[in-house]
């Protein structure tokens, strides 16, 4: 079984703040099985946005782990907010996750997007 979003999203919030950076709600979804999206802004004023990796990425039928694929790297705000919109056109249910952290990694399940076919 899947760990419910909300319960990932508030350790999600905890592990940036732990790492010393700033975390934040910006749009609450279903709290079973909502879709996560997350908003990474850095110091230089790009951002990065993680998605909902594709099905194909999960090995097993029982993998339960959620996983991550990088949707736009390093790019400006108007551009994930145009993705974002879009998101929320087609999930009204999704969650959106802002971070602040120069470098996330670690806290994803980040999955190798070179491997995914459809690319």
């Amino acid at each position: 079984m899947r760990l419910k979003s909300h319960i990932f999203v508030s350790s999600l919030l905890r592990h940036a703040f732990a790492r010393g950076g700033y975390a934040a709600v910006l749009r609450k979804g279903a709290e079973e099985a909502g879709a996560i999206f997350i908003r990474q802004r850095t110091r230089v004023g790009t951002e990065t946005l993680y998605a909902p990796a594709p099905q194909n990425f999960f090995e097993e039928e029982g993998d339960t782990t959620r996983k991550f694929e990088v949707r736009l790297r390093d790019v400006e705000a108007g551009i994930i907010d145009h993705a974002l919109s879009s998101e929320i056109r087609f999930d009204p249910d999704c969650w959106i996750i802002e971070i602040e952290l120069d470098d996330c990694t670690g806290l994803l399940n980040l999955v190798d997007d070179t491997a995914n076919p459809l690319r």
